[in-house]
């Protein structure tokens, strides 16, 4: 099914996002998935990934933040960027044609880490957050660990990890992880980056990677929600 282009408004900003639509929807779950510092919401990952999940039955939303909409390089406010989740959690939630009544908050980088602390605090009511590689610290500075909000969240986490991120030292992730009081899983991609680029030395395609992202997920789903309507078929 095409993509449904929309346009989300945020007091008098304005973003854009693409609405990925199942052909045939198996769950009345959804995901949106907001997008890094450094890229905007046609990253190959988001598209790759908002896709997939589509592709097996779950509608799924990604947009842009602000700042990229209007082409700079600095992202906008915590302010800003809490707002415009919002907004983008209020437009899915209500688009007729996605249907949901539950969403799971994704996002790569700073995007995901934004949810996270929303849903700290209370306010974006996600049921699930995905990280799609987290910023725990400064590139190669483990000393500032940005993860006091983590551990006052309590619904579900599913963290994907590459070996080689230097925005989030794997031994210092487990640590953390291990004093979550909400349920979490990690998925480790071995030699991937903060993108989860690998050595093309490794023969690995970056599809290949995408889509084990988008099955992981989907078991994730299967797992952890099979009391909200869960019944997605495996993406081949």
């Amino acid at each position: 099914m095409e993509p449904k282009r929309l346009t989300i408004r945020i007091g008098k900003e304005k973003v854009s996002a693409v609405l990925h639509l199942p052909a045939k929807k198996r769950s009345n779950i959804g995901v949106i998935t907001a997008h890094g510092a450094g890229n905007d919401m046609e990253n190959p990952l988001l598209v790759d990934f908002s896709m997939g999940l589509a592709a097996a039955g779950w509608p799924a939303l990604r947009f842009n933040f602000p700042y990229k909409e209007k082409g700079l390089k600095a992202p906008d406010s915590q302010k800003i960027l809490e707002e415009t989740w919002a907004a983008a959690f209020e437009a899915f939630r209500n688009d007729p044609d996605a249907g949901v009544n539950h969403v799971i908050a994704a996002g790569k980088s700073m995007g995901g880490r934004v949810a996270s602390q929303m849903a700290a605090e209370g306010k974006l009511r996600a049921e699930g957050l995905i990280f799609l590689g987290y910023p725990l610290h400064p590139a190669g500075d483990k000393t500032k660990i940005r993860d006091g909000h983590l551990y006052k969240i309590q619904v579900p986490m599913l963290f994907f990890a590459g070996t080689k991120d230097t925005l989030c030292d794997m031994d210092v992730l487990r640590g953390v992880l291990e004093k979550l009081s909400a349920p979490w899983r990690l998925e480790v991609i071995e030699g991937g980056d903060h993108s989860f680029k690998v050595p093309v030395s490794t023969g690995i395609e970056e599809s290949e990677i995408h889509g084990g992202i988008v099955k992981t997920t989907v078991r994730w789903f299967q797992d952890t929600f099979s009391d909200k309507s869960v019944g997605c078929s495996m993406p081949r």
